[in-house]
């Protein structure tokens, strides 16, 4: 007999998330489940549902019961961690990232950040790209010097304002 997957929550990038985190990830492994999978049967995108993974999103009661049902788990034990009382603490781990895929997103922006700000003031004015308005994006390309990577961040423009 098969014994379960279990994730160690006392390692990165565990140890900082509430412990039903590595409860779904383990439920998303014994399923042998995507991310993309998991999206699909709650009616959400898979980089929403990762993030939800990683305590950064809120279930409404339906995505929560339809995730229950997905992944095998008791809807009780669901509620009372995800549900109507428990509200995501946005963001994760040490600044700069140790993570070398994490640290090569934050290398990105500190070396393009100023360039695409600029370009957007050029383009939109006085203002910001919503993270909290926005959809992430991730997609193979196949390219003959080695698969491409396309990253795409679709965010609200919000305007400063004036008063």
């Amino acid at each position: 007999m098969a014994q379960p997957l279990k994730v160690n929550s006392a390692s990165e990038p565990f140890a900082d998330l509430p412990p039903i985190c590595a409860q779904l990830f383990e439920a998303k492994a014994k399923k042998g489940a995507t991310f993309d999978d998991i999206a699909k049967a709650i009616g959400r995108d898979e980089v929403w549902v990762a993030a939800l993974f990683y305590g950064q999103a809120k279930l409404s009661e339906q995505e929560l019961a339809a995730l229950s049902n997905y992944l095998e788990l008791p809807h009780a034990s669901l509620q009372a961690e995800l549900g109507a009382n428990w509200w995501p603490r946005r963001g994760l781990g040490p600044m700069p990232p140790t993570d070398p895929v994490l640290y090569r997103l934050y290398e990105g922006v500190l070396v393009y950040g100023n360039a695409i700000k600029a370009i957007i003031h050029e383009k939109f004015g006085d203002g910001i790209m919503s993270m909290i308005d926005c959809k992430v994006n991730i997609e193979r390309k196949p390219d003959p010097k080695g698969d491409r990577v396309v990253l795409t961040f679709d965010g609200k423009f919000l305007p400063y304002l004036k008063w």
